[in-house]
């Protein structure tokens, strides 16, 4: 399995969000390159990037930055926030990353299909945020009728194989993935199935591991408040 330290970037700074709240914001660092460089040297198969800013306001205040990241770095990073149209996308690719993450606009009827034709979907993820099963769009304030498993389905259909699902009730929290969750999306999709929030410590990661489907994991909070070893490599030996 895949692990993927998160650095959340927000007026330049790395910050972690509880439960994506923008209120709910604890600062890390000041040198996000500087944090992508240790994460790199401590065993990161690839660098989870996510603009807030862009997810928030729609403008990104990050690029530069993200830019100077890939450059950094040897393993590939990815980019979510506010790729909200083709645009953006292009955008996002052109700051080096391997490839974008779609949120909200995943679950516009046709664009996925559109941006897969446009920018070849293996350079797409999509990630699926959800609450009791249920996608949540507009920075989780919000859910639709739409249920997780089925914009996973549909994204499938599309040609993207890679689905980034976050929990948001334990994003932030410290209190384990929601292994139910990930286990029933695992078995219902064929794709690169990347697990995401609640991840508190080692023991979670190798639970994830042991799930048929999941791809990686992705680490954010139990990274900055020193919950996991220095060698990340060492989580899953033995």
């Amino acid at each position: 399995m895949l692990l993927y330290p998160a650095i959340d970037l927000m007026d330049g700074q790395v910050v972690r969000l509880e439960r994506g709240l923008a209120a709910k914001k604890t600062v890390y660092s000041n040198d996000p390159v500087a944090m992508a460089l240790k994460w790199q040297a401590a065993g990161a198969d690839w660098i989870h990037l996510v603009d807030l800013d862009a997810a928030f306001e729609g403008k990104s205040r990050n690029l530069d930055v993200i830019r100077e990241i890939t450059k950094a770095v040897s393993v590939p990073c990815e980019l979510g926030g506010g790729m909200r149209d083709a645009g953006s996308i292009e955008l996002g690719l052109s700051s080096g990353v391997s490839r974008v993450i779609i949120g909200t606009k995943a679950a516009e009827p046709g664009f996925l299909a559109e941006a897969a034709g446009a920018f070849g979907p293996s350079r797409l993820a999509v990630g699926i945020d959800a609450k009791d099963g249920k996608v949540a769009v507009k920075g989780w304030v919000e859910t639709m009728d739409l249920t997780a498993l089925d914009l996973a389905r549909e994204a499938v259909n599309t040609g993207i194989r890679t689905i980034i699902y976050t929990d948001i009730a334990t994003d932030g929290m410290l209190q384990g993935p929601n292994l139910a969750a990930m286990t029933e999306m695992a078995a219902a999709v064929p794709c690169d199935l990347i697990a995401s929030g609640g991840v508190s410590c080692p023991e979670d990661i190798r639970r994830l591991s042991k799930v048929p489907g999941i791809h990686g994991a992705i680490i954010g909070r139990a990274l900055y408040e020193g919950r996991m070893p220095e060698d990340l490599t060492s989580i899953l030996k033995g």
